[in-house]
């Protein structure tokens, strides 16, 4: 099978990830539930964990890098817990259902949403921003790259939007974290949320978000935490407060073991390879008749994701055929990105997703490409 569906989830892993995760399950107890070995050792490696994610993303204090089980539940976190009934939030377009349904949910008890608008081509204008300021905003939260388009958000220029008139700035890094550099400091970022499964190469049910210096949340789910226990409350002490119950230890020892491998191969080197690839792909497939291609795919830096439709055809069809036919896995349909299809016109018929990553090779994206030429020349 050639896998290129990375940016739904990384189904190739280093080595050491599984390694790592079936020493944890006959090694590793419950962090924080007693002082004997066991648990004290799992406190070390997720304590661990959490000192490499800090340094990843430029987060002074490792205790505000807070573990969740993926980056929903921590965009729910975030954006639950800063916003409210009476504010306004900006956010744009290219957002995923994990960002806009808790801020239509927000919408719908009472608090003013703006929506920026893309071109053509899926791209967004940071200079909307000025345009949609009210007296009542209270922050931004938008994506770093589509997960449709692959299209990259000026992080920092939003950012310094953000902090020229006070506001938070909430970043879903779902399709960058461990592709792209992200300095939370430099770029301006108040809260980012990431997930361990996609381009940080761990396992699912892993993820997390990071919170600036000053920026705090309440609680979103409050029971064990191995402290304070006669207490009526959840602990306020971070990480503590934002992470009841059981973490998922056996996930994050592999998310570690991830952190590990990205930092000795490098983040950069990992990000360029698996651009120039998707830029291979796209170069044998823009000149192929009845096929469409969405995205600024000139865009010189972007997420590796080129996201095409074959005539009027089904895009789930499209990518069974694919499967059944060359074995190549990709996504069609919607991507859970509603209001990115809407704009790029693609409602009905979706798009046909090929995401790519390091452990891909130059002749399974050429196979890939010849695949997508065949099928137009059968189909159209």
């Amino acid at each position: 099978m050639i896998y290129l569906d990375s940016a739904a989830t990384s189904f190739h892993k280093p080595p050491c990830v599984a390694e790592a995760v079936f020493k944890a399950m006959g090694q590793m107890g419950n962090s924080g539930r007693g002082g004997h070995p066991i648990s004290l050792e799992t406190g070390r490696v997720i304590y661990g964990a959490r000192k490499k994610l800090a340094a990843l993303f430029g987060v002074p204090d490792p205790s505000r890098v807070i573990f969740t089980a993926n980056s929903t539940q921590s965009l729910n976190m975030a954006i639950s817990g800063l916003f409210h009934p009476g504010d306004h939030v900006i956010t744009t377009v290219l957002e995923h259902n994990s960002v806009l349904r808790p801020l239509f949910r927000l919408e719908d008890q009472g608090m003013a949403l703006t929506i920026l608008p893309c071109d053509q081509k899926g791209r967004l204008d940071p200079r909307q921003l000025e345009q949609a300021l009210r007296p009542e905003t209270k922050g931004v939260v938008c994506t770093h790259a589509s997960n449709l388009t692959g299209n990259m958000v000026d992080i920092p220029q939003v950012g310094r939007f953000c902090r020229d008139h006070h506001l938070l700035l909430v970043v879903d890094a779902s399709q960058t974290a461990g592709a792209f550099p992200i300095r939370m400091e430099e770029m301006g970022i108040h809260v980012l949320c990431f997930t361990g499964h996609k381009s940080l190469l761990g396992p699912q049910g892993t993820g997390g978000l990071c919170l600036a210096p000053g920026v705090e949340l309440p609680s979103f789910c409050v029971g064990g935490s191995g402290i304070h226990s006669y207490s009526r409350t959840q602990p306020d002490q971070l990480p503590e407060r934002l992470e009841a119950g059981t973490l998922n230890g056996h996930g994050i020892a592999g998310l570690s073991a991830a952190l590990d491998w990205l930092a000795e191969t490098g983040i950069e080197k990992i990000g360029l390879r698996e651009q120039q690839l998707a830029r291979r792909f796209y170069q044998q497939v823009k000149e192929v008749p009845d096929v469409k291609i969405y995205g600024d795919l000139e865009q010189h830096t972007r997420a590796p994701i080129v996201a095409l439709n074959i005539g009027d055809n089904d895009s789930q069809e499209v990518c069974d055929h694919l499967a059944q036919r060359y074995g190549i896995a990709v996504r069609g349909g919607a991507h859970c990105a509603p209001l990115m299809h809407k704009a790029l016109g693609t409602q009905e018929q979706g798009a046909v997703r090929f995401s790519f990553c390091w452990f891909n090779t130059e002749d399974e994206v050429d196979q890939a490409a010849r695949a997508v030429a065949e099928t137009a020349e059968e189909w159209t």
